[in-house]
């Protein structure tokens, strides 16, 4: 799409968000009230986790009409601030921070310079040198195993078959110039690695308890191979899920075998844990810090399963009645949604002070549900996730938490009630911290099952717009992707064209690593360059070449340590020769090393 269709398509955009108050034609049964097991074989929210890998699209249609946005709204100045925050145990009102309600209008102004390139850093001595500003953006996608959504793509497969499967996957990111993988390795308190503390997952073997054979460990080949291609492996497990439908199998070693009293069976099949046991809470969090502590991930990722969907259990309430009464009967006085809400804010405030006491680089990272409660801010309707799921999930990003929220955005521009600019706008405002917002995106289709590209596009655009300083979103789901031809292209040509790497993250290290100790060594028309780290926290490298006083950039894995160059290159048919070279350290929260140019004599 050239420029100037952007911008008319960008108007019409402004257009309905600012002054419609229906939108005629949208045939969408994707709807904020649709739980996601209603939306795909009963499925919740806006992920789909049926039996299988086929999304039906005939029931998520959405209308194919140009969308729009109109507004106008300063840019407001965000400062950390708790001030404002209530007790963990009452009823969460908006923390202001003395902001205007985010509205149609207040996105609009934000979008009026409307600006698609991602964010760069280019502090004074990388300006003095002229280097080539390096994209900053978090690409990821989600990659499922329950119900085999998406890896392995079937239970049972052997050993190599599910390695290929894991090579394909990472390198259509890696030639997508995606940078991080979210990959769940515990659908339902079972593992996609060796575990201490629970069994093989059903979703690998095809039956609980068993590893695969011959023996590998699913999570260490991914990390291994992810790190390979200079991406980010963030291990995404469930907290409180101890048993999914699409699994026909339940071992001895499982909870709800093992463990019976900290379970319940809901109405539709599903086991769920009891998150106000004090016993639940030790056991998730035992199992996030085997991973932190065994692995080298870098980042831990909750979904939006807090509290399960009311239609997990036919729309009844949570059968945990007992539990309260216990609490009420030792003198407890919440209601008993806060009390339920207490127990959800306490496993996350535990979880994300462990991670940081033992690996302060690895991320935490939380997808809730994309709508705090109706009516917040006053434009938005749909499902209430504060009463519904008992996720408070504003106050975690309030209290900073988490290291990056990727809150469920998965409506389009179009949908008023639930406007994706409107709703990222706001959340921003809640972020008092500055934390990472990095939204999750899924492909909308309209009636006959189209993909529409351009929203996705879109909405990647509004996100660099709308948070400056931190561009990112999270795709859900890979699958959405890989068969989607077109979007591959149409990302691949326009918002992903170039490589980038992941934001900073300066509230867990601002210091720069020192730059690698580099030799260099000149053999007749080659340069061989060869570094190693001076710290050990490094990531990744990059590698800038000046040819001719113009500059480019590499981005290379940490196992790269060694690269010849030629001094002398063809361009429009002229001969330009190599003149300097820089190779700087990422760490692993994403800061760079002063660059030490190398003259090339």
């Amino acid at each position: 799409m050239n420029q100037r269709v952007r911008w008319i398509r960008l108007l019409l955009i402004i257009t309905i968000i600012s002054g419609c108050t229906s939108i005629k034609n949208f045939t969408s049964k994707y709807s904020p009230f649709t739980t996601r097991r209603e939306v795909v074989m009963k499925g919740e929210g806006g992920r789909v986790e049926g039996k299988g890998n086929t999304v039906d699209t005939s029931r998520l249609t959405v209308n194919s009409q140009p969308s729009t946005v109109n507004s106008q709204t300063s840019v407001q100045n965000l400062q950390p601030t708790t001030n404002n925050l209530q007790p963990t145990n009452t009823p969460q009102q908006p923390t202001t921070n003395n902001l205007q309600p985010t509205t149609s209008s207040t996105v609009n102004s934000q979008l009026s310079t409307f600006n698609s390139q991602p964010t760069t850093n280019n502090p004074p001595q990388r300006a003095s040198l002229q280097l080539p500003q390096i994209p900053r953006e978090f690409r990821a996608a989600w990659i499922a195993s329950v119900a085999n959504i998406n890896w392995p793509s079937k239970p049972g497969l052997t050993t190599a078959e599910q390695k290929q499967e894991a090579i394909q996957l990472l390198e259509y990111l890696k030639s997508n110039n995606f940078n991080a993988v979210i990959l769940q390795v515990r659908p339902q308190a079972d593992a996609l690695y060796k575990s201490n503390y629970e069994p093989w997952s059903y979703f690998l073997t095809g039956k609980q308890n068993q590893a695969p054979q011959p023996f590998y460990d699913p999570l260490q080949f991914w990390i291994d191979e992810a790190h390979e291609r200079g991406m980010e492996l963030h291990a995404w497990l469930n907290p409180y899920r101890a048993h999914h439908t699409s699994s026909k199998d339940i071992s001895n070693e499982s909870i709800v075998r093992k463990n019976p009293e900290m379970v319940y069976r809901l109405k539709e099949g599903f086991y769920w844990m009891d998150p106000s046991k004090k016993e639940t809470q030790e056991l998730t969090t035992k199992v996030v810090m085997d991973i932190v502590n065994r692995y080298d991930v870098d980042g831990i990722h909750f979904d939006d399963y807090f509290y399960p969907y009311p239609s997990y259990n036919g729309d009844n309430d949570f059968p945990d009645e007992k539990s309260y009464q216990e609490y009420i009967n030792n003198n407890g006085t919440l209601s008993k949604g806060d009390w339920r809400r207490t127990s959800v804010n306490t496993l996350i405030e535990k979880v994300y002070k462990e991670i940081k006491a033992s690996k302060s680089h690895v991320k935490f990272g939380i997808s809730p549900f994309g709508i705090w409660r109706p009516g917040f801010p006053p434009s938005i309707k749909g499902f209430d996730q504060y009463e519904k799921l008992y996720a408070d999930a504003k106050l975690w990003l309030n209290k900073g938490w988490i290291d990056y929220f990727t809150p469920q955005l998965y409506w389009p521009t179009s949908k008023t009630e639930q406007s994706f600019p409107v709703l990222l706008s706001w959340w921003q405002e809640e972020n008092t911290f500055q934390r990472h917002l990095w939204p999750g995106i899924n492909i909308n289709t309209d009636k006959y099952g189209r993909a529409d590209n351009a929203e996705i596009t879109q909405e990647i655009e509004f996100g660099r717009k709308l948070i400056p300083k931190s561009n990112g979103v999270v795709h859900w789901n890979i699958s959405m992707l890989t068969k989607n031809p077109t979007l591959t292209k149409t990302l691949q040509e326009g918002p992903y064209k170039s490589t980038a790497l992941v934001p900073a993250s300066k509230w867990l290290d601002s210091i720069p690593p020192s730059h690698p100790a580099t030799s260099m060594k000149k053999t007749g028309a080659a340069v061989e360059l060869n570094w190693k780290p001076k710290e050990n926290d490094v990531f990744q490298y990059i590698l800038y070449t000046n040819f001719d006083n113009n500059w480019e950039y590499q981005i290379l894995p940490k196992s790269t340590n060694k690269k010849i160059l030629n001094t002398f290159k063809m361009v429009d048919g002229k001969k330009v020769e190599l003149k300097k070279v820089i190779v700087s350290a990422i760490d692993r929260a994403g800061n760079e090393s002063s660059p030490e140019v190398i003259e090339i004599e």
